[in-house]
C-alpha cells in the first residue's frame, strides 16, 4: 500500500518539476516566432523558398511568374481576392502554398512580388503596425493613369483638360472618384493598379483634373 501511495506523489512531483522547465525552454522558441511573424520574411525570400517550386515554372497549371496575360488576369481580382484563394488553396495547391507557418502578411508580399516580376507595378504589403507611406497623386498619375489619360486614349479625360474633366463633375466629385474605384467603360476597376486605396485615387483624380491648373481644391 506505501508502494502504491508513493507512486501518483511521485509523479506529481515529477510534473511540477518537468512543466517550468519545459516552459522555460519553450521561450526562446516563442520569442523566435513572435518576432518572425511581426517582421516576416519579404515577398521574394517566399517565393523563392516556397512558391517558386510550382510558379518559376507553371508546374501543376500554376500561372508562371513572369507570365504577363496570366497575372494581368488574376490582378484584376485584386490583392485581398488573391491573399484569400493562397489560404485556403485551390485546385492543386494545398492551403498557404504548403506552408502553414506563412503568415498572410506573407502571403500578400509574395504575391506581390509575382504580380510585379510580370509586369505589375504594386507595393509590397507591410504589417499593420507599419503602414507604408500613402502614394501622392502626382505619383500614381506617372506610374499608371498616364497611359490613357496623358493623350485621351478611349476617351479618357486628358490630364490638365477641364472641359474633359467638368461634364464628368455633373453628379459630383465624389462620383467621379467612385467611378474610378469600380471601373468604368473601358477602365477597369482602380485604374487596373489594384492596390490603389480610395483616399490614394481621390489624389489621383485632383491631381489629373489641376495638373497645370494651379493647386489642387
Amino acid at each position: 500500500m506505501i508502494g502504491q501511495e508513493r507512486k501518483p506523489r511521485l509523479l506529481r512531483n515529477l510534473t511540477r518539476r518537468l512543466i517550468p522547465a519545459i516552459a522555460v525552454l519553450a521561450l526562446p522558441l516563442a520569442a523566435q516566432q513572435a518576432q518572425a511573424q511581426a517582421d516576416g520574411r519579404s515577398g521574394k525570400e517566399v517565393v523563392q523558398q516556397v512558391c517558386s517550386a510550382c510558379h518559376a515554372t507553371g508546374a501543376q497549371g500554376s500561372p508562371k511568374i513572369g507570365d504577363k496575360n496570366a497575372w494581368s488576369k488574376l490582378s484584376r481580382s485584386g490583392l485581398s481576392a488573391l491573399t484569400q484563394i493562397a489560404l485556403k488553396g485551390i485546385r492543386k495547391m494545398p492551403p498557404h502554398g504548403g506552408q502553414p507557418t506563412l503568415s498572410d502578411v506573407e502571403i500578400r508580399r509574395a504575391i506581390t512580388y509575382m504580380v510585379n516580376e510580370s509586369g505589375g507595378s504594386w507595393i509590397e504589403p507591410v504589417s499593420k503596425a507599419s503602414r507604408p507611406a500613402e502614394r501622392s497623386g502626382a505619383q500614381i498619375v506617372r506610374v499608371q493613369c498616364s497611359k490613357c489619360h496623358q493623350d485621351g486614349i478611349g476617351g479618357a479625360p486628358k490630364i490638365g483638360n477641364r472641359e474633359d474633366w467638368i461634364p464628368r463633375m455633373k453628379e459630383g466629385f465624389d462620383a467621379v472618384v467612385r467611378s474610378a474605384i469600380n471601373g468604368h467603360g473601358g477602365m477597369p476597376a482602380r485604374g487596373g493598379m489594384a492596390n490603389l486605396t480610395d483616399s490614394e485615387l481621390r489624389s489621383a483624380v485632383i491631381y489629373m483634373l489641376n495638373q497645370g491648373k494651379g493647386p489642387a481644391k
